[in-house]
């Protein structure tokens, strides 16, 4: 009886976020995936249509359901443009809960989330020995991206070309730090994030060396785990509760000014999930994830505000190379950053900054929806591709691991000799 109770409150919350979309369509105009499929049941006006009688189609065909509402890369576009402020990803992480829980998650999902995403230790310990064996399963794809493909037809994998696990993850060089203010007289938190961590060590490693030029003390908690979105929008709300309660106990302990990550996902996920969801927990745990989320920024948007950095009279010294930038989803549709990293690039000396066209246009990765529909994510990838080659750039710079995941996907499959960078690799090289 509780369970029928918590679903009548749920799909009752449902109807009171649904109530505001007009059916305009101007989620049309700014959808990837419609823009790729063309069909309205790709785009949000569609899936919400299918929300409004999710309590019916629950019983009729619930699977179905569940694939049409996870095939959306939760770039938050349509919210972004949404003229009646919507909050459609609100509604789309709900409904996807609702209908997770009504079907119950995959073995593999339920494996992988439950059984050790949750268990940082498990988790990390686990990627650590792949990282040593991946060699036998996998072969060089390009030489000047680094990128790996599968020596064997794999489901899971495909045609992809993918940057391997890191031999070396960035916790074991930084397993944990806890220092004063500095000489900046600021204490800044750094939460790197799985991707990071256990592929892209270099990026870690380059917020440390930044944040110690800039006399920042560095408050870094061992074993942290996932930010939690994997699951969330897997609609595995169990997992992600667990998750955060793991994190909310360094992060709401820890005496710090700021809270700083490398990873736009992460910090979205931060700021606007993570009180929302902590209200689930307790009240308690609520306030502790609003004031995590009050001192949460993006790094680039954290040395600019704090930091007023300004290499401008640097900027385009000895110029040897031009570099683009992509605008992660989650940085600025989430968030609202997109000028800051953009401030950053136009002062680096040795590079000229050539904006892109559609630098805000999602790059089609979306995390899990890149495994399950790669076609298409490979689709909306192949444009962004295009996009950056039309700059000439030598470097393209964002500030999200999962973007240059995909980025350094769709260059490598075309072999084409443009860097992927986080921008403050390059700030960090610049110092």
């Amino acid at each position: 009886m509780k369970d029928i109770a918590n679903l009548r409150t749920s799909l009752a919350e449902l109807d009171d976020l649904l109530v505001t979309c007009m059916r305009c369509g101007m989620c049309q105009s700014v959808c990837p995936v419609f823009k790729d499929s063309m069909l309205e049941g790709d785009v949000a006006r569609g899936k919400l249509a299918l929300i409004d009688s999710l309590a019916k189609r629950m019983i009729d065909s619930p699977v179905e359901v569940k694939d049409r509402l996870e095939k959306c890369l939760l770039c938050g576009s349509c919210e972004a443009n949404c003229p009646s402020g919507v909050k459609i990803t609100d509604i789309f992480i709900k409904a996807r809960a609702i209908l997770t829980g009504y079907i119950g998650l995959s073995p593999m999902k339920k494996a992988i989330f439950r059984r050790t995403l949750v268990h940082p230790r498990l988790f990390s310990g686990l990627l650590s020995m792949g990282s040593k064996f991946q060699g036998i399963m996998t072969s060089q794809a390009d030489p000047f991206l680094g990128t790996s493909c599968s020596k064997i037809m794999s489901p899971l994998i495909g045609d992809r070309h993918f940057m391997p696990l890191a031999k070396r993850p960035f916790r074991k060089d930084y397993s944990g730090m806890d220092t004063g203010k500095g000489t900046a007289n600021i204490r800044v938190a750094f939460y790197p994030g799985c991707v990071v961590d256990k592929m892209l060590p270099q990026v870690g490693h380059a917020v440390i060396k930044v944040l110690e030029h800039h006399g920042c003390g560095i408050y870094l908690p061992k074993n942290q785990g996932c930010c939690g979105i994997p699951t969330l929008a897997s609609g595995d709300e169990e997992s992600f509760l667990k998750l955060l309660k793991h994190n909310l106990k360094p992060f709401s302990s820890g005496n710090y000014d700021v809270l700083v990550t490398p990873c736009a996902t992460c910090t979205s996920t931060i700021k606007k999930l993570w009180p929302k969801m902590a209200a689930k927990i307790s009240p308690e745990a609520e306030k502790k994830a609003e004031r995590i989320a009050n001192r949460t920024m993006d790094i680039s948007e954290f040395l600019v505000k704090h930091f007023d950095v300004d290499l401008a009279a640097q900027a385009g010294k000895g110029t040897t190379k031009t570099v683009t930038w992509h605008d992660p989803c989650h940085l600025k549709k989430s968030i609202g950053v997109s000028e800051e990293p953009r401030a950053i690039l136009k002062g680096l000396p040795g590079y000229e900054f050539v904006e892109m066209n559609e630098a805000d246009t999602c790059c089609g990765n979306g995390g899990s929806f890149n495994l399950a529909h790669y076609d298409t994510s490979s689709r909306i990838g192949g444009r962004k591709r295009e996009n950056i080659l039309a700059t000439g750039a030598d470097v393209v710079t964002t500030g999200c691991p999962a973007c240059m995941m995909q980025m350094t996907d769709m260059l490598s499959q075309g072999h084409d000799h443009v860097a992927v960078k986080h921008v403050i690799e390059l700030y960090a090289d610049a110092l």
